[in-house]
């Protein structure tokens, strides 16, 4: 009986989105897979993002969608060519879950909850062959090349034929995305960029007063305006008032840009307009109404409908005597300054920037051996590479597009390096 080829083994370090498609594809590909995951459980992540509802992708068309990942477009569109919002979709169905588009143009499971998809994947997984291996910590390599675990029954080695690195970025620690592995890879020479915040709130340092008093308070509707290289730019959305400053939708979607001005600048200013649905010209003619012995609060409620938390946001910024110059009130309610002075903590953002850089790897995101210092056949996926992208779908499409293309790529570098084992180059 002719002997059976041996099965590579493809370890997959990671059990969020990103790891387990990585895992998928290997193994579907017909490699003997393992997941190694730190926390007792995979896609603890996952999870939390669900109680949103679970923003799965986004029904954005191709440009659009590509757009949003700002100076990393082209590689994570070359990502998404294998495996797009619609390919995304048509796999939760698979899996029994049906999505719908919602009127903001996201696209959520029919129920809005990730538990029974992410249970029912795992589910598939298991019976395709893949093996999970919970409370096991990856450490790094030993001098032999072997896979270091710390694990509750002690320190663990274990040889692989490949590695799929899926550790997550630095945000939301307590879930195991602590950003552990990046001192891990920069002793191997591997070039990291600093991680960053992405999709967080940022700080202002409001009164006591203000802050005690709105706190928590949505801001809505409302039109921030800001101003780059290119111009000043738009958009209207919603954001929450904040102990400490604001956060929210809106800010999110501007806050690598926020972010980056200070950085360089020291602070960033938002404008917002308060008054979303009233011209600049009516909202003058409005508050130029004799205000009958009402106080100014009740002035503004009733002819600008200025009334909470926006109330108390123009008197924060410019203070009691705002209401002795009508106009000029009336123009700061279009355009309210609001200086930014710091971004919050990574651990507290939705998601993170930095990390692997793209150009450390080849276009199947496989690290690049740096003088000996790496293993080869070592791949990275999911938010440990160095992108990022708004909320609203596309941090998770980008994820499952990065697994799959790390998954497939680990699988095609085994065959290429036991194809060259069969042929060696003659003489």
């Amino acid at each position: 009986m002719p002997e059976q080829p041996r099965q590579s083994r493809v370890a997959v370090i990671g059990g969020g989105p990103a790891g387990l498609m990585a895992a998928e594809t290997a193994r579907a590909a017909g490699a003997h897979v393992d997941v190694f995951e730190a926390k007792g459980s995979v896609g603890r992540k996952f999870l939390i993002a669900g109680k949103g509802g679970l923003n799965l992708t986004h029904s954005d068309g191709r440009d659009a969608f590509d757009a949003r990942y700002g100076k990393r477009r082209d590689a994570v569109s070359a990502w998404l060519d294998a495996f797009d919002p619609r390919a995304l979709r048509d796999w939760a169905r698979a899996l029994g879950v049906d999505t719908y588009v919602g009127s903001s143009g996201r696209v959520f499971p029919l129920d809005r909850k990730a538990a029974p998809l992410l249970r029912g994947w795992v589910r598939r997984l298991r019976e395709s062959g893949v093996q999970f291996h919970v409370h096991h910590r990856w450490i790094g390599w030993d001098d032999d090349g072997l896979l270091r675990f710390d694990t509750p029954d002690g320190a663990l080695a274990i040889a692989a034929d490949a590695v799929i690195l899926a550790l997550g970025g630095g945000s939301w620690p307590q879930l195991g995305s602590d950003g552990a592995w990046e001192a891990i890879l920069r002793a191997r020479g591997v070039d990291v960029a600093e991680l960053q915040p992405a999709n967080c709130g940022f700080d202002i340092e409001w009164s006591a007063h203000f802050a005690g008093r709105h706190a928590g308070a949505p801001l809505k509707p409302v039109v921030a305006y800001w101003t780059d290289a290119e111009g000043e730019h738009a958009l209207q959305g919603e954001c929450v008032v904040t102990a400490t400053g604001v956060e929210g939708s809106l800010v999110y979607a501007l806050s690598a840009m926020l972010r980056d001005t200070i950085a360089t600048s020291g602070s960033a200013t938002l404008q917002l307009d308060l008054a979303p649905g009233r011209t600049l010209e009516r909202l003058r003619a409005d508050l130029a109404q004799p205000r009958a012995g009402r106080s100014l609060s009740e002035h503004l409620r009733r002819q600008a409908g200025i009334e909470g938390v926006k109330a108390g946001l123009l008197y924060e910024v410019l203070g009691k005597a705002c209401g002795e110059d009508m106009s000029a009130l009336a123009d700061a309610i279009k355009r309210l300054p609001l200086t930014l002075k710091r971004p919050r903590p990574l651990a507290e953002a939705i998601s993170t920037a930095g990390g692997v850089r793209l150009e450390a790897m080849d276009a199947a995101l496989m690290l690049q051996p740096t003088s000996g210092q790496l293993p080869e056949g070592v791949f990275c996926a999911g938010e440990m590479l160095d992108w990022e992208a708004p909320t609203g779908g596309y941090l998770l499409s980008a994820c499952f597009a990065s697994g799959r293309r790390a998954g497939r790529g680990a699988v095609d570098w085994l065959r290429s390096r036991a194809a060259a084992a069969d042929h060696p180059p003659t003489a």
